[in-house]
């Protein structure tokens, strides 16, 4: 099938991983089997229009920006994101995928920046993190842990240590947005000298639970 149901496609800057800031195209696939409380996007779980491979990239070059995220829902829901993935690499294009870590991965351009989340405790979907996954990063990939409370720190750190994650590949620890106090999350990395990278979803300082920003 050589088809993909999207969402939406936009350009803004990347609110979040270790090109935040950056003008991207955002490549919005519909669907996602996971109901994590704290979703932003759960208006991508139904609806969207069908687009061809060949549409998507035409799309993409009109905003002239090498840089390009596949995001959801969850995309690898769709088997044609694979195909749409290495189409995006061979085009020359930097491409990353945003992924719940619930679905496989080692399909995977090994070209694709991965941003892998791992769901704590109080996402409400801890036990559908595929753990897996993690023997197929690569050190360009990224790991990424929503965190809703102290208790989900403490979660956290523990699967940091017990995979020894900051060896494989940068690991991103983000507060849930209005929900865990950042000024909180950032003393308790440098009370405990943990090697991630906190970041905040810069997108929704600037324009708040805006969709398609």
């Amino acid at each position: 099938m050589n088809q993909l149901k999207i969402t939406e496609i936009f350009y803004s800057l990347q609110g979040e991983a270790n090109t935040v800031g950056i003008p991207t195209v955002f490549i919005r696939l519909t669907g996602c089997p996971l109901r994590c409380h704290y979703c932003d996007t759960s208006y991508a779980f139904q609806g969207g229009n069908w687009w061809d491979l060949s549409e998507i990239i035409h799309k993409v070059a009109t905003f002239n920006t090498r840089y390009i995220t596949v995001t959801g829902g969850e995309p690898l829901v769709q088997s044609s994101c694979l195909t749409l993935l290495t189409l995006l690499c061979d085009a020359g294009y930097k491409t990353s995928l945003e992924t719940s870590g619930a679905l496989d991965i080692s399909k995977v351009d090994i070209r694709v920046i991965k941003i892998m989340d791992i769901k704590t405790p109080e996402s409400g979907e801890e036990s559908r993190n595929l753990y897996q996954n993690i023997d197929y990063l690569l050190t360009h990939d990224q790991i990424k842990f929503v965190l809703c409370s102290r208790e989900d720190y403490i979660w956290a750190k523990s699967i940091l240590s017990n995979y020894d994650l900051d060896s494989r590949c940068e690991v991103l620890f983000s507060p849930s947005y209005n929900q865990l106090n950042p000024t909180h999350l950032a003393e308790w990395i440098l009370e405990d000298k943990l090697q991630v990278r906190m970041q905040i979803q810069l997108h929704k300082y600037l324009w708040g639970d805006i969709p398609g920003r």
